[in-house]
């Protein structure tokens, strides 16, 4: 049976948004990622494990599992118990060493003992090691001036008080059975005071090693040092990335390495988007731990 004939102009086209109503409907969508960035991705923390393949490594150390975290920013800003929540989460994946890789205060010295305390506990069966970043030196920009001397001295100290190895331009040999895993740590980039040489020209370059390195710029300076896997923080990967526009916040040469992980040389750079804040807004940039498990290659 044929449908029943329609008359011409039954046959509508669909009108056109009008203007209004398209900038009603951008105004509408961008308000809600608005309040989801303040409201819920900050403090949304994930856990991004990772298996990595490391040149020479001994089968002492085969599965050993290195557990990341960074960038905690710790101040009255930050929500009570979330950064103990992202260390719980961290221990919870047992690892068998946890990396640091600083910005532990977000300005100045008044919760240097505080955010220290946060620590206490914190154990790992190859240790706890750390290294400074920018804000730990209150060094906020990469030609800027210390606003508090002696500020690094006395995170690192609040810190191994605590439990916590701080790697200032140093390397400490693991032993397993007769062979080693290197863990390094290099100073801030923006601090001065960086040495990688110091940190990674003294080890066997035959031993693989972590290197632990706020800045992730910093592998540039190292200089034919072997790195079998650096692991950094500091960009946040951003906090922002946007629809349509990306990471807006990160200049040209730090959207080189945003976050994630990266070859470098013969090894890797890990680049973690952090767990703290210094402004309460994420959106696509979910702060992280993250978990890698080693093997040979």
């Amino acid at each position: 049976m044929k449908p029943p004939f329609l008359p011409h102009h039954a046959h509508t086209v669909p009108k056109r948004p009008t203007v209004q109503a398209r900038v009603a409907g951008f105004i509408g969508r961008n308000w809600a990622r608005v309040g989801y960035a303040y409201h819920v991705e900050p403090t949304w923390l994930e856990v991004n494990r990772v298996g990595l393949r490391v040149r020479g490594l001994p089968a002492a150390f085969h599965g050993v599992k290195v557990a990341h975290l960074t960038d905690f920013h710790f101040g009255r800003h930050i929500p009570h118990g979330y950064i103990e929540n992202a260390l719980a989460r961290a221990a919870a994946e047992r690892p068998d060493l946890i990396a640091l890789t600083g910005d532990f205060i977000d300005k100045g010295p008044r919760h240097v003992r505080t955010a220290a305390k946060m620590f206490r506990g914190l154990t790992a069966p190859l240790g706890v090691y750390g290294v400074l970043g920018n804000h730990d030196f209150s060094v906020h920009t990469a030609r800027g001036v210390r606003r508090h001397a002696g500020l690094g001295a006395a995170v690192a100290d609040a810190l191994e008080s605590e439990g916590v190895s701080v790697l200032r331009n140093r390397a400490v040999r693991l032993d397993r059975g007769g062979a080693g895993l290197v863990v390094a740590g290099v100073d801030d980039l923006w601090s001065g005071e960086a040495d990688p040489v110091a940190a990674l020209g003294r080890e066997c370059p035959n031993t693989p090693r972590v290197v632990l390195a706020h800045n992730p710029q910093s592998v540039e300076g190292f200089a034919g040092c072997r790195a079998d896997l650096v692991l950094s923080g500091h960009t946040h990967g951003g906090q922002i990335d946007w629809p349509g526009l990306g990471r807006i916040l990160l200049n040209r040469r730090a959207k080189r390495w945003a976050a994630g992980l990266y070859r470098y040389g013969d090894g890797h750079l890990y680049v973690n988007k952090g767990v703290g804040f210094g402004w309460r807004f994420r959106f696509g940039v979910r702060p992280e731990v993250a978990v890698f498990t080693l093997n040979p290659e």
